[in-house]
């Protein structure tokens, strides 16, 4: 056997962790991570949502806490959902001065101005009918949903969020917030765009966080065909022609090959969002001792960047960020 010759020693670069970790293709570090945040009004709230462990609703008061933690991690970018107290048929709370979002934007950057505020741009918090834009005639209208989108993005910039991040899946929705953006002076300010977002059911405890499940019919008129490929190249190529500064791909792990098509086809940075079913499965297992959920998450974020993603959104941040600084 010693005299065999012929084929390849891959081994050899897979000896020793050291080798390992110097052969290694892609990278994970703290700087790809961008951690969201649900706002809520009230006071000393500080509400653990039911079907995601470690997750909370935090009330203004208590927000600046939250904000040090991932100071301290190397967290560098955060994603802010708003969980207000009253809505009507407009989502007037996404777009008044008011607005708890806008509120946790100003509070945040007068203490942590380097931290990057991303704000969620959608009315489906805010609308007592639970859908992304304006109801007539009980199905959502599509362009009187964008004067409303056009006005809440502008308002959170005025709140001081350095990127806008549209999640309605309107179309146009990128043209029309461009525009609305530098008429208002905000010519700087990027659009992460959710190019990319399907009908999932990857989504449900997401609901239950923000309070925003639609109170009649589903989001399959405008969130995109889980069954489609070549219409995420259309939905993406529209955006960056419209002005989009970033891409993402929504859910993450059932949508990989999608991932890496945005990334194959388009030069600006293609964000995946791990979403709130794929956190609640992990934790899940793990509390049941099914798996080792420290390596089943590394492996599912390193399969995000090694599928082309540059940044991740994901609930699991904080953890990740903690995992890498050991």
């Amino acid at each position: 056997m010693t005299d065999i010759k012929g084929f390849a020693r891959h081994r050899r670069l897979r000896s020793s962790a050291s080798m390992r970790s110097l052969v290694r293709e892609t990278q994970l570090s703290v700087d790809d991570l961008i951690y969201p945040m649900f706002v809520i009004e009230g006071e000393k709230l500080k509400r653990e949502v039911p079907s995601m462990p470690g997750v909370f609703q935090v009330s203004l008061d208590l927000l600046l806490n939250e904000v040090t933690e991932l100071d301290e991690l190397g967290i560098k970018a955060m994603m802010l959902f708003g969980v207000p107290k009253e809505k009507d048929e407009q989502g007037t709370g996404a777009f008044i001065e008011t607005g708890i979002v806008q509120e946790a934007t100003r509070l945040i950057k007068a203490e942590f101005p380097a931290m990057l505020i991303l704000a969620d741009t959608c009315l489906c918090e805010y609308t007592s009918h639970g859908h992304c834009g304006v109801i007539h005639r009980h199905e959502v209208d599509n362009d009187a949903s964008l004067d409303l989108l056009a006005k809440t993005a502008v308002s959170q910039a005025k709140a001081g969020a350095d990127i806008i991040a549209p999640s309605n899946m309107m179309d146009g929705f990128v043209t029309v917030i461009r525009q609305a953006l530098d008429e208002a002076g905000f010519t700087n300010i990027p659009i992460m765009s959710y190019a990319v977002k399907y009908s999932s059911s990857f989504y449900g405890p997401f609901r239950d966080a923000a309070d925003s499940t639609p109170q009649f019919g589903d989001r399959k008129t405008y969130q995109m065909d889980p069954a489609n490929r070549l219409e995420a190249m259309r939905e993406a190529k529209a955006d960056v022609e419209e002005g989009a500064d970033f891409l993402i791909v929504k859910p993450a792990l059932s949508y990989l090959d999608i991932v890496r098509e945005v990334r194959n086809q388009f030069d600006v940075p293609v964000v995946a969002y791990n979403v709130s079913g794929e956190y609640s499965m992990v934790k899940a297992a793990a509390q049941n001792g099914w798996i080792n959920e420290k390596e089943l998450v590394m492996e599912k974020l390193l399969s995000m960047k090694r599928a082309g993603a540059n940044l991740i959104i994901t609930y699991f941040a904080k953890d990740v960020a903690k995992w890498l600084n050991q």
